[in-house]
């Protein structure tokens, strides 16, 4: 007797490790570290104290699956925005503070959620912790030490001569410190750098001395491509060995698509629950269809599915009913036409011109029947072999 094969949505595997067990913290509605999903935070590109612009932009990013939004504060209009933004964002806003420590209490004050100070750039920074501590304590609100190379304080510069992974290591560690002494240990820490491997090791070297929750992020990592790989490949490494409790993936690009890109990393690693997945080939000589346009047809087409569905997209007879049956719905083309499979089975062979709206019907009826069994939702969203 032939053993049966499960066809269809795999099951989640376990991850690829346990994950680092860190304090948690509350940014707003929003857990941090402990036992809480690694979080996805997103920073707006309007002026602060243009406040019209700036829930519009908040809107945009919380609609696109942000959790966590960070405005900057460098000047006293932005300061005077903040009460305003905090009480009308419907996801928690930090304050993104340099420079000077007067804006730290403005944001308390004004309710946000958390504060980000920058501990090479504020100045009479040191001076000020048992004050902006109590603040912090008082408010019910956590602090993230936010180091960067490219703002290392000087002193650090000038013992390792650059922004090593030590140095920055030391500087949040030093800051920590400070807020200890006033007995504040509701902290975050993030220790950002433009290489991901001076990056990767600052975290890892950072996660083995503390148990603050840690922030991912690879600072300036550059325009959309640039920016996604060094940022997959950071938070991938790191994820993959459990570190890291919240991300902002940094690109020279609207904040939404940062949001995208730091969704798509978590699902890839199974750290969220992964959505619509369009397997589809890269196409080559065997190819009897053009996969690349079949493949966004139908991707256009199941726009706003909410339930986790594997669609396979072939364009040849090598792997294409291999693949297409393994998924919850697919197609194998060839000869101008398509072997449509659902679980496994073909249902059908269609003309070449039918395979998208055929495909289409056919991924309503499963959701359908998945939403009627109670599979969870969420946003949509591709992953493209």
């Amino acid at each position: 007797m032939t053993a049966s094969v499960a066809l269809g949505m795999p099951a989640v595997p376990a991850r690829l490790a346990p994950r680092r067990a860190s304090r948690q913290i509350r940014v707003g509605s929003v857990a941090v570290g402990g036992d809480a999903p690694v979080s996805v935070q997103s920073m707006t590109t309007t002026l602060t104290a243009d406040v019209d612009a700036t829930l519009q932009q908040i809107a945009q990013l919380t609609a696109s699956g942000c959790q966590i939004v960070r405005v900057a504060c460098p000047s006293q209009d932005d300061a005077d925005a903040l009460p305003q933004i905090a009480r009308k964002s419907k996801i928690p806003v930090i304050a993104d503070i340099h420079f000077q420590p007067k804006y730290v209490f403005a944001a308390i004050d004004a309710g946000c959620a958390a504060v980000r100070v920058n501990p090479g750039n504020i100045k009479r920074f040191d001076d000020k912790v048992k004050e902006i501590a109590k603040a912090a304590a008082d408010a019910g609100i956590p602090i993230r030490i936010g180091v960067n190379a490219g703002s290392l304080d000087q002193r650090l510069l000038k013992k390792y001569g650059r922004a090593t992974p030590e140095a920055l290591v030391e500087s949040a560690l030093w800051e920590c410190s400070l807020f200890e002494e006033h007995g504040f240990r509701d902290i975050k820490i993030s220790v950002k750098h433009n290489d991901p491997v001076v990056m990767v090791d600052a975290y890892r070297q950072l996660a083995a001395q503390c148990d603050y929750p840690l922030h991912l992020g690879v600072t300036e990592a550059g325009p959309v491509f640039q920016g996604t790989i060094k940022s997959a490949v950071a938070f991938g490494a790191l994820l993959a060995d459990g570190i890291g409790d919240t991300i902002r993936v940094s690109l020279s690009a609207p904040p939404v698509e940062e949001v995208k890109v730091g969704i798509q990393i978590l699902e890839s690693l199974n750290l969220r629950q992964r959505r619509l997945e369009i397997v589809s080939c890269p196409s080559c000589g065997r190819a009897q269809v053009d996969v690349y346009k079949l493949a966004d047809q139908v991707l256009a087409g199941l726009d706003g599915m909410e339930v986790p569905l594997r669609v396979a997209v072939m364009g040849c007879v090598v792997n294409g009913p291999g693949e297409a049956r393994e998924a919850d719905l697919g197609v194998a083309s060839g000869n101008g036409k398509g072997q449509i499979f659902v679980k496994g089975e073909v249902i059908k062979t269609v003309p070449e011109s039918k395979i998208v709206e055929t495909l289409i019907e056919e991924a309503m009826k499963i959701a359908e029947q998945m939403q009627a069994d109670g599979t969870p939702s969420g946003e949509p969203d591709v992953t493209v072999l």
